[in-house]
């Protein structure tokens, strides 16, 4: 815990043994030995606060059958994300994702991506446009976000993860921007066409790098967002792409799933030469609940269940729920398990915060904001699906953050940042 944060808890505390003096808060009893007292009080206060600001997660996956009767979002399931747990949780609005895989560039594999691009974004407009859209509806500007919001609905915006989906055809970003995305990853696993990769595919034939960061292609990309009004998203992609995305962009950028390399020394993760320079750009950070770029601890505990799932015929994460194996397999799993959890502590809601406080510490709070990465390999101990959303506002109001900041964290600066988007977009339409 920084310096920063020590003063914002002891300043809290201050205020509460003064409130509690004063007879300003809380119930007349007397408090027992564990504080049982203030902490109903701080629990009572994180609850007002978690259902007066509006909270936005800039990052939860889709599968390809997503909005069918085997993965119905209206139905409370095994996924991470549904409507059921968004609305237990108080997670008010969810950025879908539409995301495809890096694969050989070839005319055919364009093609190929395309068309599963295509397949969820149908999927996505399928639950809010004809299963459920007395429950949630699409959003397509910050102005959207919260008139629905405020309506009582659910929130679904779109995000693309992985510039592989236009290939090479700058015109169907217009397409995407009509179906609703409002930003785009660069790249993902694997250099592509428009930028290098903050993780290299062997297998693909990559070099450390291709490009020197972004390429003159990615460069006319980012052109085309800005003038769409598409957020430049920098998550997955390399420290030099990353630096050259900054330059190129007329917007503010956004890193919509990332946690900060200070504390996780993760390639996937921002070091704080790449956060100085997200917060000069204007742009935010949407720390993200991801156990392996929070804890590295919680790295090599992933690696080890990925390891025990595929021994088992699972998919390395997400796909069959192992509750549903053979008896004697789920036996082999579950006695494995206790093992691993033996060996690695499992990263939590505190230590996902860490990386917010270094975040705020180093950039200022208008420069951070929140996101969990659910349904792709997303989740800490104590916010593991949408139903625990709130267990994150309540570790910021015990670390001293005002209903301002929280409102900020959890959807204020995203917001903000679109805002500029849009209005970037406005004046290159001129």
């Amino acid at each position: 815990m920084g310096e920063w944060n020590r003063l914002r808890a002891g300043l809290l505390g201050v205020v509460m043994l003064l409130a509690s003096a004063c007879g300003a808060s809380g119930p007349a009893s007397e408090p027992g030995p564990d504080g049982a007292v203030e902490e109903s009080a701080l629990v009572e206060r994180a609850r007002g606060i978690h259902d007066r600001v509006l909270t936005i997660d800039t990052h939860d996956d889709i599968p390809f059958d997503f909005a069918t009767p085997e993965v119905d979002p209206g139905i409370r399931g095994a996924r991470q994300v549904d409507l059921p747990k968004m609305e237990e949780g108080g997670l008010d609005a969810a950025f879908f994702i539409v995301y495809v895989g890096q694969t050989v560039r070839t005319p055919e594999n364009y093609a190929q991506a395309k068309t599963d691009a295509m397949t969820k974004f149908d999927a996505i407009h399928r639950m809010a446009d004809e299963m459920y859209p007395d429950r949630i509806e699409i959003a397509y500007t910050a102005d959207d976000i919260e008139q629905i919001a405020a309506s009582g609905k659910l929130v679904a915006a779109i995000g693309i993860e992985n510039g592989y989906v236009i290939g090479q055809d700058l015109s169907l970003l217009a397409t995407y921007h009509q179906l609703g995305a409002r930003y785009m990853t660069l790249a993902h696993g694997g250099h592509n066409d428009i930028a290098d990769s903050a993780t290299p595919r062997e297998n693909l034939g990559d070099g450390e790098s291709e490009h020197d960061g972004i390429s003159t292609f990615g460069e006319e990309v980012i052109a085309e967002m800005n003038r769409l009004g598409i957020m430049v998203d920098v998550s997955h992609i390399s420290k030099a792409a990353m630096l050259d995305a900054v330059q190129v962009s007329r917007a503010p950028i956004i890193a919509s799933h990332s946690s900060t390399r200070a504390l996780a020394d993760n390639a996937r993760n921002m070091d704080d030469e790449q956060l100085l320079a997200l917060a000069e750009n204007g742009g935010v950070i949407q720390i993200v609940a991801l156990g392996a770029f929070v804890s590295e601890t919680a790295g090599s505990r992933n690696a080890e269940i990925r390891t025990l799932r595929t021994e088992l015929g699972l998919a390395p994460r997400g796909g069959v729920d192992p509750t549903d194996l053979p008896e004697a397999q789920r036996a082999v799993y579950e006695t494995r398990m206790r093992e691993i959890d033996r060996n690695w502590q499992p990263a939590d809601v505190a230590t996902f915060v860490d990386h917010i406080d270094h975040a705020v510490e180093l950039v200022g709070i208008d420069h951070v904001g929140i996101s969990s990465d659910f349904d792709g390999g997303g989740g800490v101990a104590g916010w593991n699906d949408a139903s625990e959303t709130f267990n994150v506002t309540l570790e910021l109001v015990r670390r001293g953050y005002t209903e301002e900041e929280i409102a900020q964290l959890w959807g204020g600066n995203l917001l903000r940042v679109l805002r500029e988007v849009e209005r970037v977009a406005a004046d290159m339409n001129r």
